[in-house]
């Protein structure tokens, strides 16, 4: 990497922040904290918040909204499972739904029986449910996603026209998904991000892929910040992080090479001759 002391310099219309939340705290990992091998039980079949969860969740709100954040999101990406879309609506989405609203909520109430009131979609970024962000695949019953038809009655306002399958093809009972495999799929899910118009996005996702595609970056970094990059996601946790990607080839084919603040100047033209290169003619 090329630096000047230890610093770098790129164009801000070459780099996208993003928001990386894990999701709440689970009925899951409520139960393997007693007993691991709960994992295996279907009765924690998409897990679900717990109601210590929704308290993180209103408590992520609360700060997502002081800090500003909420209102300079443009998207928010989720993993289509049961407790990240609970935490991505709850924090990132609109206020109680009311009756007689002319527009879909984003959650409806009472979802997996959490007596959750109903939320709103207005006010809020869209909603948009990705696959390629989901939890380590296969064995464990509580990454198993349900059926998106189902998920369309509990979260109308999400966006699931991005998954091609109605039931879930992805999970496995018999093979749980390596390290390198889940990797594979991070960095495809961050270079499709990349082809994405928005500059500032929140993505809410899960705790082993996120630490098995954080490893991947930092390396150029003092050992602190690879560090703080690369430590491990506690429940409803936020990190913000800006993403630059250097391959020309990539921003030729998105459009994200346009700025959309740069202003060339010399509007009117008139003569800038700088008077430390006098002797030489400028263009």
């Amino acid at each position: 990497m090329d630096s000047a002391g230890g610093l770098s310099l790129y164009p801000s219309h070459r780099c996208k922040t993003i928001h990386l939340v894990r999701h709440a705290q689970g009925t899951h990992n409520v139960a393997m904290e007693k007993d691991r091998s709960l994992l295996q039980s279907y009765d924690y079949f998409d897990a679900q918040l717990s109601p210590l969860g929704w308290q993180q969740v209103d408590n992520l709100r609360k700060h997502v909204h002081s800090c500003g954040i909420s209102k300079t999101i443009e998207l928010v990406i989720v993993s289509p499972l049961l407790r990240t879309m609970q935490t991505a609506v709850g924090t990132f989405g609109g206020d109680e739904y009311k009756d007689g609203i002319n527009a879909p909520p984003l959650m409806v109430a009472n979802v997996g029986g959490s007596n959750h009131p109903a939320i709103s979609s207005l006010h809020c970024p869209p909603f948009l449910a990705v696959e390629l962000c989901r939890e380590r695949l296969g064995v464990h019953p509580c990454d198993k996603r349900r059926s998106i038809s189902e998920y369309r009655t509990l979260f109308p306002a999400i966006d699931f026209s991005m998954i091609e399958n109605d039931n879930d093809v992805m999970w496995t009972l018999d093979n749980r998904e390596t390290n390198d495999q889940i990797v594979a799929r991070g960095l495809k899910f961050l270079n499709w991000l990349w082809t994405r118009k928005e500059k500032e996005i929140a993505i809410v996702t899960h705790s082993a892929f996120l630490f098995e595609l954080m490893k991947c970056f930092g390396n150029d970094c003092h050992p602190s910040i690879k560090s703080e990059i690369c430590k491990y996601f506690t429940n409803c946790e936020l990190r913000s992080m800006v993403i630059v990607d250097k391959r020309l080839a990539i921003f030729s084919m998105t459009g994200s090479d346009i700025s959309r603040t740069n202003y060339p100047g010399k509007i009117p033209r008139g003569l800038d001759l700088p008077s430390d290169v006098a002797t030489e003619k400028q263009p």
